[in-house]
């Protein structure tokens, strides 16, 4: 059993570390989807306060990045499949004007990498400046569906609450919302709405955690929050979140506690303003046992493997509830506070014309 006193902090920065260099195998299915893996270990190292391990890598890494962004060909005729790969897989060059000018069938970018994608660029610091914005905003247009929701590529895919908040995070990064329907957006969003009081993946879906908080940070960034919700929805949705902590938090009535929920619903809580309702001391306690004190990291549940995921997700929960050491997190757009005020005050410079 792990030491559940303190968080080593020095164990999962090298972790983070880790998996930025190399993904072990038992997550090598992970590969096409190695952007959101380099965003859960670079937004955990700037949660550690650790980024400066990797400022020799830094540079580099914002050169994988570009990389994978799929930009228009010179006939235009791939506009709406723009946007971030999730990795290399399809063979394009790591050097970044080679990789623009390579053609290739089903070529696409994808909501979900495209979200990891500039959340990395801005914890990293850059400006963003060779983001083709109105690329990526028109790759966005061509996800969503009649009902507002969005897939997470062109050609077809599920469609559910996930893309529908990778897509207000890339809209909101952009600051621009031209590539959604903000109407059929929210209107999915309320038709999701369980008779819980939390939220499912569609309409008609179950009561679950991570949709709840998909949700929930989608209306906070469309500014809608307030707008959309009743007095009685935001009460009973409080109310079924706060029903989710156990010993930790639970993504359901009747499943066990699990690490990403002490983040899926805390963040969602901290968006409704009553976090500090609940009890910090036994959420720790539980996010504490998971973590591994000989290779670092978090996993799901107590005295199993950790995973990117968890590990990621549990220090999120533990900044939420101000754990010492840790930086403040962003609840809605799940960075540090530090890289979205960095967002921030580029956007200013965007709306300045500067």
């Amino acid at each position: 059993m792990a030491d559940t006193g303190k968080l080593h902090r020095e164990k999962h920065v090298k972790y983070f570390k880790r998996m930025l260099q190399i993904i072990p195998g038992q997550f090598a299915s992970l590969d096409t989807h190695r952007m959101t893996i380099a965003y859960f270990a670079l937004s955990g190292l700037d949660l550690l306060g650790a980024l400066h391990e990797v400022e020799k890598e830094k540079q580099a890494i914002i050169e994988w990045i570009y990389s994978l962004q799929v930009v228009p060909n010179s006939s235009g005729t791939n506009l709406l499949h723009c946007g971030f790969r999730g990795s290399s897989t399809l063979g394009h060059s790591f050097d970044t004007k080679k990789s623009q000018q390579q053609n290739i069938a089903y070529d696409s970018g994808h909501v979900t990498m495209s979200y990891t994608a500039l959340a990395c660029l801005l914890i990293l610091g850059d400006d963003l400046s060779r983001v083709n914005r109105p690329a990526v905003a028109a790759g966005l247009r061509s996800l969503q569906q009649e009902d507002g929701s969005f897939s997470c590529v062109p050609e077809g895919s599920e469609t559910d609450m996930r893309f529908v908040y990778c897509a207000c995070c890339v809209s909101h990064m952009l600051n621009d919302w031209s590539g959604m329907n903000k109407e059929k957006t929210i209107s999915y969003i309320l038709n999701s709405i369980s008779y819980e009081g939390g939220v499912g993946q569609g309409p008609g879906g179950e009561a679950h955690g991570g949709p709840t908080f998909c949700s929930i940070a989608s209306l906070f960034l469309m500014d809608e929050l307030d707008m959309s919700l009743t007095l009685q929805q935001k009460e009973k949705l409080k109310r079924w979140c706060i029903f989710r902590q156990q010993s930790g938090f639970q993504g359901r009535p009747n499943k066990p506690v699990d690490t990403c929920y002490s983040f899926w619903i805390g963040a969602t809580l901290q968006l409704l303003g009553v976090l500090d309702l609940t009890n910090f001391l036994c959420s720790r306690t539980f996010i504490l046992s998971t973590q591994s004190a000989i290779t670092g990291g978090l996993a799901k549940w107590p005295d199993i493997s950790p995973d990117p995921l968890h590990t990621y997700l549990g220090i999120c929960g533990l900044a939420l509830m101000g754990e010492p050491g840790l930086a403040a997190v962003h609840p809605a757009l799940n960075i540090t506070q530090r890289a979205a005020d960095h967002l921030f005050n580029l956007q200013k410079v965007w709306e300045d014309g500067s």
